[in-house]
C-alpha cells in the first residue's frame, strides 16, 4: 500500500517547500518506499487525518499515522528495518538529534527570517493571512521588517557553516561514506529556501553547495524535480 505524506504547499500544489516535509520525503525515498504526496496548505493542516497533528509532515502507512519528521524517520527505521538504514544504529540517532538542534538554531534561524517574505508570497491569500498573523507574533514586528538585514547577515551565516564545510573536506556526507537522516535534516533547510526564494544563501564554489547539489540528485533526483525559485 502506498504511504501518504501530507506535504506543505503554497498556491502551487506541485511545489512542496517545508524543510520538515522534505526530511520525511527523503527518508521515505532512502528506504525505497512508494509514497504519495498530499498537497496541504497551512490552513488545511488542522484537518489532516481528523486533526491528528497541528503540524506537518504527517504520514499514513496503512492504519498507522505518524507526525513530526524525526518521529517519522524513527518509525520508518523500525517498521522497515530490512531496508537501507537511516541512522546506522543508536549512535546515528543520537548524532541526528544533535544535527537537528544545530540546524534549527544555526541554519533555520537565519534562513527563516531571510526568506520570510518570499515564503509569504508563494502562499494562497487565506494562507498569507494565517502566516502573517502567526509570524508577526513570533518575531514581534511586521513581516516586511524581518528580512531587512539578510544581506548584511549573509557573510556571518556563511561563516557559521564552517563546521559542516570542514567536515565535508574529509568525508562526502554528514553520515560518512553515504547519506543518512542527518544529511536530510540539513538538506531540508536549504531546499526550503531553494524552492521559495531566489536569495543566494550559498556561494557557488562553497563545498556546502556541492554537497547540497549531490543531495538534490539522490534517489532519482527527487529534490531536483522541483525547480528552484525564479
Amino acid at each position: 500500500m502506498t504511504i501518504l505524506l501530507y506535504d506543505l504547499v503554497g498556491r502551487d500544489a506541485s511545489r512542496p517547500f517545508s524543510p520538515h516535509c522534505w526530511k520525511a520525503a527523503m527518508a521515505l525515498a532512502h528506504k525505497g518506499l512508494d509514497f504519495e504526496s498530499v498537497p496541504t496548505p497551512f490552513t488545511a493542516v488542522p484537518g489532516v487525518e481528523d486533526g491528528v497533528s497541528k503540524i506537518v509532515p504527517v504520514i499514513r502507512d496503512g492504519d498507522k499515522t505518524v507526525s513530526d519528521s524525526f518521529a517519522i524517520a524513527l518509525y520508518l527505521e523500525d517498521a522497515y528495518s530490512d531496508r537501507p538504514t537511516l541512522f546506522g544504529g543508536e549512535g546515528g540517532k543520537a548524532m541526528a538529534r544533535f544535527i537537528e538542534r544545530w540546524s534549527q538554531l544555526t541554519i533555520h534561524s537565519y534562513l527563516g527570517s531571510a526568506a520570510l517574505m518570499d515564503i509569504h508570497d508563494v502562499l494562497a491569500p487565506e494562507d498569507q493571512a494565517y502566516f502573517r498573523k502567526s509570524r508577526e507574533a513570533r518575531y514581534g514586528k511586521r513581516l516586511e521588517e524581518v528580512p531587512a538585514g539578510r544581506e548584511a547577515g549573509l557573510a556571518t551565516f556563511r561563516t557559521s557553516l564552517e563546521p559542516l564545510r570542514s567536515m565535508l573536506s574529509y568525508q562526502p556526507w554528514i553520515g560518512g561514506t553515504s547519506p543518512l537522516f542527518a544529511d536530510y535534516i540539513v538538506f531540508g533547510a536549504f531546499q526550503w529556501v531553494r524552492i521559495t526564494s531566489p536569495f543566494p544563501v550559498l556561494a557557488e564554489d562553497d563545498p556546502v553547495a556541492d554537497w547540497f547539489g549531490r543531495c538534490l540528485d539522490l534517489h532519482g533526483g527527487i529534490g531536483r524535480k522541483i525547480p528552484a525559485a525564479a
